[in-house]
């Protein structure tokens, strides 16, 4: 991705405060969050890394509650960031290298897990009290997952996985995953989409809307792409029992990208989605 001169000069700063070697600040980790690029480093539009306004971060925290939450593809910790209390832990999942390096210093409390979100990471771990996630949204195709959804939107895979991982989850998707339309909309209106509806149908998972967080307000604040997005809820405790089991592929090793292969990668359908919001 492209930076303007501001943004590298502020990605210099952000590479210069990761590097040293003491705890960061607390405004030293808010300058990392508002300006690392995703795209830096990283062929972020393939692999559909697009990190979470702070703001909206701090919009889907609300939502959150318990002593034990897990932040699913965490990127560098922005939604772990806005969950951070003291009576609380925090587990960070995240496959790729260079974000598990940045969110070590945003999140230095947090328990970072450098690995497939779809490994088997979590089998030798506690249940926990939340999932939270703003996974990568649409056909990403970067690990193997088999489970009751039978389709390949990656953010419904994520909301799967947490079913197994947690008794609850709050998680951001595109507006057309949510059974409803609030954002950016005169009033709330269920509406369930086709794929919507297919992912509820095999899962037996129930999506519901919140506290009413109008996410459109924060379209023009992420890296590249200006998504409208909904925040949705799930309850997870009585769907245990009547859902197929899982089986998780091993995960994949760290992809290395060329620049040759990278929009073999790229689901235009994911980059229509964004163009068309």
């Amino acid at each position: 991705m492209k930076m303007t001169r501001q943004q590298a000069k502020q990605m210099a700063e952000v590479e210069q405060l990761v590097a040293l070697e003491r705890r960061l600040t607390v405004d030293e980790r808010m300058f990392v969050l508002e300006h690392y690029q995703e795209g830096a480093h990283t062929d972020n539009a393939a692999i559909g890394a697009f990190f979470t306004p702070y703001g909206l971060a701090r919009d889907l925290a609300i939502e959150v509650s318990g002593a034990r939450v897990v932040d699913l593809c965490a990127g560098i910790g922005a939604l772990a960031f806005a969950c951070e209390s003291d009576d609380r832990h925090l587990t960070c999942v995240e496959r790729n290298a260079e974000f598990v390096r940045v969110g070590r210093k945003v999140m230095p409390d947090a328990t970072w897990i450098h690995a497939d979100v779809f490994g088997d990471w979590w089998r030798d771990l506690p249940s926990f009290d939340m999932a939270i996630a703003n996974p990568p949204f649409g056909r990403i195709r970067e690990s193997e997952y088999f489970g009751s959804y039978r389709g390949s939107e990656f953010e419904y895979k994520v909301i799967e996985l947490a079913l197994r991982v947690a008794n609850r989850g709050a998680f951001i998707v595109p507006q057309p995953s949510a059974p409803f339309r609030y954002s950016g909309a005169q009033y709330y209106q269920r509406c369930v989409s086709t794929k919507c509806e297919a992912f509820l149908r095999d899962t037996g998972i129930t999506l519901e809307v919140g506290t009413g967080v109008d996410t459109s307000i924060y379209k023009d604040e992420w890296h590249g792409v200006s998504p409208i997005c909904e925040i949705v809820l799930a309850e997870f405790l009585e769907q245990l029992d009547s859902v197929v089991p899982v089986v998780t592929a091993p995960a994949a090793p760290e992809p290395t990208y060329h620049p040759s292969a990278m929009l073999a990668n790229v689901d235009a359908r994911q980059l229509d989605m964004f163009e068309s919001m």
